[in-house]
């Protein structure tokens, strides 16, 4: 394995690193506004949510790399405290590029990216209509964590309104995940695409406790056929049928078959004797 230590490389190359490995990343695309009334629009990929009650997201308008200086987005949120965050889908990532153009001071993204400005209900910068989401946030702390190239500035925010477009809507009323069709950015240009063609589920063990992998039958266990994928899933089940297991390999890739098909109940059937 390969070790690095951060101080051994120079901030584009850690940057670079970083981006690369720690990924993919959701893209808050910032709607914020300057005393003025000044509009700016700006997409961020230092970002997530961090709690639901109370609802708060976090993004990071970092110091730049080549030469210290701080985005339009940081400047504005210290003069208004308020925000919109618009989710990003594929459907408008050409535009959510464009307006990541490190424009002169006034000049209005929305503009740019050819994007459309829609009046918040309960903050002053504007909702981004394109959005599959919008959430209307306030600032409750910007929090500095550095004053050197590639410092970042946490930008604490509680949501305070949630607008979703009714195309992205399952017939339940809840964002349907499929139809969301959500991007993440990547290292240096690459981003990924999350639709149907490449969503998977993994059912989570919250109310039920998995046996883990020390309770797999060791020929199980110990199979040439199986990779770790799958005997996480085959140690996911809440207690081992009853009987004798295969050590078969022709047995094992049947039921690793079973597997790609999230299928766990039909393997262990196939594996036990």
């Amino acid at each position: 394995m390969k070790t690095i230590s951060p101080q051994d490389l120079n901030n584009v190359q850690l940057q670079t690193l970083l981006q690369t490995a720690i990924a993919p990343r959701p893209i808050a695309l910032a709607s914020t506004i300057d005393k003025d009334g000044n509009v700016n629009l700006s997409p961020f990929s230092f970002f997530n949510m961090f709690s639901t009650n109370p609802p708060v997201v976090i993004f990071s308008p970092s110091r730049r790399v080549r030469d210290n200086t701080t985005k339009h987005t940081l400047e504005n949120v210290n003069q208004v405290a308020e925000v919109v965050i618009g989710i990003v889908n594929y459907s408008i990532v050409q535009q959510i590029s464009l307006a990541s153009t490190e424009y002169e001071k006034g000049v209005n993204e929305f503009v740019k990216a050819g994007l459309t400005m829609k009046e918040a209900d309960l903050v002053k910068p504007k909702l981004i209509e394109e959005c599959p989401v919008n959430l209307e946030c306030k600032v409750l702390e910007i929090k500095s964590l550095g004053t050197e190239g590639g410092a970042g500035n946490l930008i604490i925010c509680e949501i305070i309104k949630i607008h979703l477009r009714e195309e992205y809507l399952n017939e339940e009323g809840n964002l349907d995940q499929k139809k969301l069709d959500l991007v993440a950015r990547l290292g240096a240009n690459w981003y990924s695409r999350n639709n149907e063609n490449n969503l998977f589920e993994v059912p989570k063990p919250l109310a039920t406790k998995g046996i883990g992998f020390d309770q797999l039958p060791e020929a199980i266990k110990y199979s040439k056929i199986f990779t770790g994928n799958d005997l996480g899933m085959l140690a996911n089940v809440e207690q081992l049928p009853e009987g004798s297991f295969s050590a078969d390999e022709n047995t094992h890739s049947e039921a690793r078959k079973f597997l790609s098909e999230n299928k766990i109940e039909e393997a262990w059937k196939v594996l036990t004797v």
